[in-house]
């Protein structure tokens, strides 16, 4: 008791400095986490963003709009690219924010080879702001895309195949984990966890050298996907992917997903490949390297998830 009315009330120069130093932290802790919470708040919400206009009836391949619905979260639209009837679907999920506009020339060429190709978003249409959990809600709305391409009855219903960069490429490969009609997977430079995402963008923002902040961010990510967070890492069930196909692309201007990238191909069961690319985002690339890029996911694709069904001989 002495000691509490001394901590209180400090008469002695030692009981000062004691009390003041836990003032001082008492207010960096508070600071750390108000901060940490904005940082958490502009890292997750998504600025609403137009969708480009994009006549589909005009469109080359013949596009079709699609409505769904994602159980617990909302609508949803997409685009549907028809390619061989009863061929696989190819689901293009976009990075952390992308949008489906920017695959559309991937869309394109592998609706060339004959593939049915699905576009979406994830939870970033019109005009309202949407936001990122960097793979947990992510997941559902995969689930829900897949849901309506495979009640179409001009699909193969059995035979998907996935491609996504960063937190889309955490969607498909935590799908794939989980729903063997996925045969073939295209990922490039993905993370274990959602909350290594977090670390990553809080880095890439200027915070990631102070520790305290770091840690109150990750704290704060899982607070709001309280639901979400007890999900497994990828590394814990790659090994339900083996006989599926899988390409790896890690991108040299990415260093801080190049290793986890190449250790989960490292941990993942054959058959699989790997590939190293002078500059990933897709979006971003110039028109050469886009062909470039196209030919090496087709070509993945063509060997591994044909259009049609090979016959034995």
């Amino acid at each position: 008791m002495h000691l509490l009315s001394e901590l209180r009330y400090p008469t002695r120069w030692y009981s000062k400095l004691i009390a003041a130093l836990l003032a001082i932290s008492f207010f960096i802790v508070m600071a750390a986490g108000i901060i940490a919470c904005y940082v958490v708040y502009n890292i997750i919400v998504l600025p609403g963003q137009k969708s480009e206009e994009i006549n589909l009836a005009s469109f080359p391949g013949q596009p079709e709009a699609i409505n769904y619905e994602v159980p617990g979260i909302g609508p949803r639209d997409g685009w549907f690219f028809p390619g061989l009837k009863s061929a696989p679907s190819i689901l293009l999920c976009p990075g952390y924010r992308g949008s489906r506009e920017e695959l559309l020339p991937l869309a394109t060429a592998l609706q060339d080879h004959e593939y049915n190709v699905f576009l979406f978003d994830f939870d970033r249409h019109g005009d309202g702001a949407g936001y990122a959990t960097f793979g947990y809600r992510e997941l559902r709305e995969l689930r829900a895309a897949v849901a309506v391409v495979a009640a179409r009855e001009d699909v193969d219903r059995t035979r998907f195949g996935l491609w996504g960069t960063n937190m889309g490429g955490y969607t498909a490969m935590a799908f794939a984990e989980s729903d063997p009609r996925v045969r073939a997977i295209a990922v490039e430079s993905i993370y274990n966890r959602p909350q290594d995402m977090v670390h990553l963008v809080v880095s890439h923002n200027g915070l990631g050298s102070l520790p305290l902040l770091r840690h109150f961010a990750e704290g704060s990510f899982r607070l709001i996907n309280v639901r979400d967070s007890y999900t497994p890492a990828l590394a814990t069930q790659v090994s339900r992917l083996g006989g599926v196909a899988k390409l790896f692309l890690e991108a040299a201007d990415e260093p801080d997903l190049m290793q986890p990238t190449h250790d989960l191909f490292m941990q993942s069961p054959q058959p699989k490949e790997e590939a190293v690319l002078a500059h990933g985002n897709y979006a971003g690339m110039l028109d050469e390297e886009k062909r470039t890029y196209e030919n090496r996911i087709v070509s993945f694709f063509l060997s591994n998830l044909p259009p049609e069904v090979r016959s034995r001989p």
